[in-house]
């Protein structure tokens, strides 16, 4: 049983599979990207027991009843998290193939923290890849999410 967004879905997988390969294939949640499947580029990246990890790396049966959060759950209905927003007024995203995974990434970070600096968000904006947007956009989103979400606070 994986808890996804705060939905059960009953899965039966082989103890090798991943955690990216079962949220897509068995849960039909398709904005988890795979990307590299190497824990490289981290478009693959969900929240599970409130930490950002790689869901090519991690095996479905290691997050068996733990809460997991995708992209898909990262809005509230029809009311976007403060990041989705930043990212849209903000033209953080170009193709956005690794946008799940820098939405997720930062959801993770600033619901801890939304008193990150700008190292600090540089140095967690560092560790995923994208090809497209030169990461200025991205990192300008991220800042602007975290101002929101302190206010929020």
């Amino acid at each position: 049983m994986l808890h996804v967004n705060g939905v059960d879905h009953l899965v039966c997988v082989e103890a090798r599979r991943s955690l990216a390969d079962t949220l897509r294939q068995d849960c039909g949640l398709t904005g988890t990207h795979v990307g590299c499947e190497h824990g490289v580029c981290g478009s693959c990246t969900v929240i599970v027991d409130g930490v950002a990890v790689r869901a090519c790396l991690m095996f479905a049966v290691q997050a068996q009843g733990l809460p997991i959060r995708t992209v898909e759950g990262l809005a509230c209905g029809d009311i976007l998290h403060p990041l989705q927003e930043a990212f849209i007024a903000h033209h953080g995203l170009q193709c956005g193939f690794c946008t799940p995974g820098f939405l997720m990434l930062a959801a993770a970070a600033l619901e801890q923290d939304a008193w990150l600096d700008d190292a600090a968000i540089l140095d967690l904006v560092s560790s995923n890849l994208c090809r497209c947007t030169g990461y200025q956009t991205i990192l300008a989103a991220v800042k602007a999410a975290a101002i929101v979400m302190r206010e929020e606070a």
